[in-house]
């Protein structure tokens, strides 16, 4: 999938996919341990960049 194609999710998705809350989204955004864009004034979270942080997070977990 090519980013131009990329499912975008909001920071409420977000949220429910990794169980955590706004703070801790917005958090990890901040310190750029997850892509995020700006369209307008909302963020969105490309869902292979979630898969990518996931990923990371598994595999520094082992």
């Amino acid at each position: 999938m090519t980013t131009a194609t990329a499912e975008l999710l909001t920071v409420p998705e977000v949220m429910a996919r990794l169980k955590l809350g706004r703070s801790t989204v917005y958090d990890l955004i901040r310190s750029r341990r997850l892509t995020s864009i700006t369209i307008g004034r909302s963020r969105r979270v490309p869902a292979d960049a979630l898969r990518d942080f996931i990923a990371r997070e598994i595999e520094e977990a082992a």
